[in-house]
């Protein structure tokens, strides 16, 4: 099977490239426009089939079709060529000058991860695609059914069946692949711990969306806390806190922590139920070792349950699986900087769980190390329109993506902003013209030298 792959990576012209293949760029946002439309047609089921396989509710689900929708909108047409703008500079003499040119890998590859079934894989794979590469792709097989569909309706609305290689696999036998067939590049969404392992097995010919310990802090300005809280509640337990860019600690001011602020989440967390898939499986961490992680934490003096901490009740999840209650605990912020604790609080638990702490005017500097040392910069928030405080904390943290405000969230990103992380040269984004040229294309100098001569030249002394 591994060969018939890597004969088909090497099938891809040495020359995929804006100036022998620019049909394919144009045909490619042409179909786009088909498959708006023929989403539109099909996309009631599509939320269905994603709860098929993903514990989401249907709001959630839907919100996966939407966003894909409107990506292939933004690339339709003649959006796609636009990709490949180049620029040029004048030379030293009559001409002579130089193009930079934004050049495809040629075969490359896409390993995507079981959270968003659909807007992940088409996100990534459209823009492996828009720059003219040969991608194969790789969906975490519990969910693959949903793009295998996508797959079905884009050939059906022009994409050549060549185009794109479709592997479902474990994660063993695509390493073994990915060895073997040698990729230009490659691009994976996942864990960190997998992401270093394959950053050195390729070689370092790869770009990551890992997941990251997503951070949100509240400002001194106390607001619209009903609005807050239910953001927060969103942030944290949205798909069972199933997302690369859930809250995943709360940084709360003084100012906020004598508001009704807590009890309001606590209210809005009580409402969620398994009837609804508004809280449901978790897919990597069993229900065992979500409550001993809790356990270990009520450990850490001055730390406290605030909601949740026990199993769900009256379900047939199995056992590999996760089933808990959305969950927060408070652990005083001292605690958490210090070196036997930190690595424990702020240890990823990929479900609906979060840590609580809160933090007084003059212990900015505190949080502010305490983000500094987090291993992942992936999303954050600064809630608050203050905006010598939104000055402080933004210069002073990375995070990829970052959303400054009152209504600033973690996660639910558009199509129309970036979505990645920072402060790593491996970081990959998603969704934007410069995410897409980023991650899939290099930079390519040519500078054209035609000449005349001068006049009466002659050859020069050796030098």
């Amino acid at each position: 099977m591994n060969q018939e792959y890597s004969r088909s990576w090497r099938a891809c012209p040495g020359v995929p490239n804006m100036v022998y293949t620019i049909h394919l760029k144009h045909q490619r946002g042409i179909f786009c426009s088909e498959t708006y439309l023929q989403r539109q047609l099909t996309c009631f089921p599509c939320p269905r089939l994603i709860q098929r396989v993903a514990p989401k509710s249907y709001q959630q689900a839907f919100g996966e079709v939407y966003v894909t929708q409107k990506f292939l909108e933004n690339f339709s047409g003649d959006q796609v060529r636009f990709l490949a703008r180049s620029f040029a500079v004048p030379g030293n003499h009559l001409g002579q000058q130089s193009h930079g040119f934004r050049w495809p890998y040629g075969p490359v590859a896409i390993v995507t991860p079981f959270n968003f079934p659909l807007e992940i894989p088409v996100l990534q794979l459209m823009g492996a695609l828009y720059m003219g590469n040969k991608p194969i792709l790789k969906v975490d097989s519990k969910v693959s059914i949903v793009m295998e569909q996508m797959l079905r309706l884009l050939h059906y609305c022009g994409l050549p069946s060549e185009d794109v290689d479709f592997i479902n696999s474990d994660g063993k036998t695509m390493n073994k692949l990915l060895l073997e067939a040698n990729p230009r590049m490659t691009l994976f969404t996942g864990s960190s711990r997998v992401a270093d392992k394959l950053a050195v097995d390729l070689k370092g010919r790869i770009k990551l969306e890992d997941a990251g310990f997503d951070w949100k802090i509240l400002g001194p300005d106390v607001q619209e806390v009903d609005y807050v809280a239910w953001v927060c509640d969103q942030d944290a337990y949205a798909c069972s806190g199933q997302k690369c860019s859930a809250q995943s600690i709360l940084f709360i001011h003084e100012n906020w922590s004598k508001s009704s602020l807590i009890s309001k989440m606590k209210d809005l967390a009580e409402r969620r139920k398994l009837d609804d898939l508004t809280i449901g499986p978790v897919l990597t961490f069993t229900t065992e070792a979500m409550l001993e992680h809790v356990h270990k934490l009520l450990q850490i003096p001055g730390s406290k349950l605030l909601f949740g901490g026990q199993a769900l009740e009256n379900h047939s999840i199995p056992l590999i699986y996760g089933a808990l209650e959305p969950t927060a605990i408070y652990v005083p912020l001292e605690e958490i900087l210090k070196d036997n604790n930190y690595a424990l609080v702020t240890r990823e638990i990929f479900g609906p769980f979060q840590i609580v702490t809160d933090y007084k005017e003059d212990q900015l500097p505190m949080v502010l190390d305490a983000l500094e040392r987090m291993h992942a910069h992936l999303t954050a928030a600064v809630v608050s329109n203050d905006l010598l405080f939104l000055q402080e904390v933004i210069g002073n943290s990375v995070n990829g993506t970052t959303y400054a405000g009152l209504r600033a969230r973690t996660t639910g990103a558009p199509q129309n902003h970036w979505f990645g992380p920072a402060g790593d040269p491996r970081g990959a984004g998603i969704g934007t013209p410069e995410a897409i040229k980023l991650v899939w294309s290099c930079h390519r100098e040519i500078i054209y030298d035609f000449g005349p001569l001068p006049r009466h030249w002659e050859i020069p002394p050796s030098t």
